[in-house]
């Protein structure tokens, strides 16, 4: 049998079209990714205004996935479009940030693609004046200076922090924070959800001391 005229001489005329295996996989994707939630086919139908025979056959396979479908799915499981249809690497390895303007003066970068527990920002923090203007809401902070002179109000404490200082807060306690000196300060913030806190450890904490006041053997 002839190749067709669109078909290149070393392709098999009988090839899967392009892409075919990732459409292919987008079926049980969507239902991992649905199960994962804890999302019911109902639930989700509700919140994406896909019917649920619709989402049934798409997670199934029996419907091929289209922009129209994926997009309010991408928006009700928060997660990017790559990433919903594991689309393959292009080869480009930068990552795009878009940088946000941050209440009370400088800007911030989200730094996590993904929903989750925690969530990791950069933050460029100009002077925002001497007197502190404290604010509260809901969550839990932990922030790490990687340039510049940060200085921290918190209701107990008046603090300034260098390079490589690290401090971390209930946001529910009223909280200020301005460069120290005038300068942008640079930060690396993780962010959670109340009662989410960060741990971090230098150095593993000393056992319990034994019989004579010696330190147990590990």
């Amino acid at each position: 049998m002839d190749t067709p005229a669109d078909t290149p001489a070393d392709v098999p005329a009988d090839a899967p079209p392009p892409y075919q295996s990732v459409l292919e996989g987008v079926g049980p994707r969507l239902k991992r990714l649905r199960v994962k939630r804890g999302l019911t086919l109902a639930a989700l139908s509700e919140t994406t205004g896909i019917s649920k025979s619709t989402l049934s056959r798409l997670e199934s396979g029996q419907r091929r996935p289209s922009l129209e479908l994926l997009l309010p799915l991408a928006g009700a499981y928060r997660v990017p479009l790559d990433d919903l249809v594991g689309a393959p690497e292009v080869g480009d390895p930068r990552v795009r940030l878009t940088p946000h303007e941050l209440p009370g003066g400088g800007t911030f970068v989200p730094l996590s693609r993904t929903p989750g527990p925690l969530q990791a920002y950069k933050m460029i923090i100009t002077d925002r004046g001497s007197e502190p203007d404290p604010r509260t809401h809901e969550g839990y902070e932990w922030m790490y200076v990687l340039q510049g002179r940060l200085r921290l109000v918190l209701p107990d404490h008046d603090l300034v922090l260098g390079p490589g200082e690290v401090a971390e807060f209930d946001t529910r306690l009223p909280h200020w924070f301005s460069s120290a000196d005038g300068r942008p300060v640079e930060v690396l913030s993780l962010f959670g959800r109340q009662g989410e806190r960060m741990h971090v450890r230098a150095k593993p904490a000393p056992k319990p001391a034994g019989p004579g006041g010696t330190d147990r053997p590990a």
